[in-house]
């Protein structure tokens, strides 16, 4: 029997694969929404990238309620995203749209999948990014849909949000995951700073069993120095 149900939103990203191992690896049973296919969940739900927010939304609620027969998650973790630099002097609205639906649209879906979907006392864990809480000139795009992560992350833990009671929204700010990718752009860069996937991944399990838990609506920063990673709550 399965210890739980949890749903990854960017399941086939590096930190959401890390994700569904790590949960998988748990005994928990694993849905995964994603552009492609995640081979190790237990039910993978591709969304249509060409579709528009509503019709994406719409889509994933469908195949999340027929994949969960009745039952109730655990946790709702979204992990989906991307990065664009560029500031107001070319393609600002293209870099914007492009992050808005990357970092936006995942987590307003799975913030309504948590809303229809969670147990009492479920997680609900969103992306938001360290440097997104002030003002990101180098990367405008990129800070705005940030941005709007975290004020989506304050409004889900107010009265009459629409999640269940006792639930945990938070948002995690990293400043730079230690991903293949990013090791590949940034080759000559201090790893020591970096913030290990696996981190991550047992940090939201730690959440999902109600352990070490912070407030509901908190922001909180991942530091990593000398590859020692601490939590700091932003202000």
């Amino acid at each position: 029997m399965a210890s739980g149900k949890v749903l990854i939103y960017g399941g086939r990203g590096a930190l959401g694969a890390s994700c569904v191992q790590y949960f998988k690896n748990n005994n928990y049973w694993v849905g995964c929404i994603d552009l492609a296919e995640n081979e190790s969940a237990d039910v993978n739900i591709v969304v249509d990238r060409d579709a528009d927010w509503v019709s994406q939304e719409q889509s994933v609620l469908s195949q999340v309620e027929s994949s969960l027969k009745g039952d109730k998650l655990d946790a709702v973790i979204c992990v989906a995203g991307g990065w664009a630099g560029g500031n107001a002097t070319k393609d600002l609205a293209k870099n914007s749209d492009l992050m808005w639906k990357q970092s936006v649209w995942s987590s307003t879906i799975s913030a309504t999948v948590g809303a229809n979907h969670l147990k009492t006392g479920g997680l609900l864990a969103l992306t938001g990014a360290n440097p997104a809480l002030a003002g990101t000139p180098g990367m405008i795009g990129y800070g705005m849909a940030k941005a709007a992560v975290h004020q989506l992350t304050k409004s889900l833990s107010g009265k009459d949000s629409g999640l269940p009671e006792q639930a945990l929204v938070v948002s995690i700010l990293p400043v730079t995951l230690d991903t293949p990718m990013n090791r590949k752009w940034m080759p000559n860069a201090d790893f020591g700073t970096w913030t290990p996937l696996e981190f991550v991944a047992e940090l939201f399990h730690k959440w999902t069993k109600n352990e070490e838990r912070p407030a509901s609506g908190s922001l909180v920063k991942l530091i990593t120095k000398d590859s020692k990673t601490e939590l700091v709550m932003a202000e």
